[in-house]
């Protein structure tokens, strides 16, 4: 599957084609487009999100266990579907299991219409360790089946933990910022989760979530503190692949992607947790707009 180039100006134009699919559905349009963290030019863009190329991450290349060798990551495997930078009084976990989450939102509302009934969501959210419980939260999805014999597959519908705590794997790119921050998140460009910090898998009928505590590692806390206290002038590149352990898995594949460019952190957007667990009509969480809640078979 090919990138997805987002659209980045009009909010009600389709991104380009990714793949042989001509159009992406308008679901996807609107959750890549419609988040009060905002997709932003790749080059020139500031405070908020873009897809970067997939060649800025080196994986295993097919001949890595004869040689060590890594090749440029190329295309992902799924498609792009938003990013969403959430503050809360409490920590959030299994954020696409809420009814006010915006991404399941558009799906389901796309599939009472009969549209995209075989699309699934990955998501990875981050949670950040500070003062107040942050989250970033990156969103992408397909809208045809997972290969059963891929890794992937193994990653979201196995019932082992212990396959994702030592397969899941971030890779990062500093692509711009001072050296400091480069020297730090360095140290980090190519890191299994599950053996450094604590990751919670969640699973629905049409989704996977991973939630990553990041306050779980000293090391990796203070390095995402420099990070954030450099946020407004860094751009950041962050992926995600299932590792390659043997010679038949490889080469390794990008499940997906992300570039973050130059964050205000004023500009989270701030979800409000109901510890009576009740929906009132409210904003989606993440939305530019104020949107309300209007599907009342979604009130718990």
């Amino acid at each position: 599957m090919n990138q997805t180039e987002i659209s980045t100006g009009d909010t009600n134009s389709k991104p380009a084609k990714t793949g042989s699919v001509s159009i992406v559905p308008e679901w996807i349009t609107e959750t890549i487009n419609g988040g009060s963290f905002p997709v932003v030019d790749p080059n020139t863009g500031s405070n908020g999100w873009t897809t970067p190329p997939g060649d800025v991450f080196p994986l295993r290349s097919v001949k890595y266990f004869a040689n060590k060798q890594k090749s440029p990551g190329g295309d992902y495997l799924l498609s792009p579907a938003g990013v969403d930078w959430l503050k809360s009084t409490a920590k959030l976990d299994n954020v696409l299991s809420r009814p006010d989450n915006r991404v399941t939102h558009a799906l389901r509302k796309a599939q009472t219409r009969g549209e995209s009934l075989n699309s699934f969501i990955f998501a990875v959210n981050f949670q950040v360790p500070t003062k107040e419980p942050y989250s970033l939260v990156s969103y992408f999805t397909t809208e045809d089946p997972i290969p059963r014999d891929s890794l992937l597959h193994r990653l979201i519908n196995g019932d082992e933990d212990s396959f994702r705590n030592q397969r899941f794997k971030l890779v990062s790119h500093v692509a711009k910022g001072p050296w400091v921050v480069k020297a730090a998140a360095g140290k980090f460009g190519a890191l299994v989760l599950g053996k450094n910090v604590r990751c919670n898998y969640h699973r629905g009928s049409n989704y996977f979530e991973i939630d990553v505590d990041l306050s779980s590692s000293a090391i990796l806390a203070a390095t995402v503190r420099l990070v954030l206290g450099h946020a407004s002038s860094v751009t950041l590149d962050f992926g995600f692949v299932v590792e390659a352990q043997t010679e038949d898995e490889l080469p390794e594949k990008l499940i997906g992607a992300v570039r973050l460019s130059q964050i205000d952190l004023v500009s989270v957007f701030t979800v409000v947790v109901d510890a009576q667990k009740t929906l009132q009509p409210c904003r989606m969480m993440g939305s530019a707009k104020g949107n309300q809640h209007d599907d009342e078979d979604d009130k718990v």
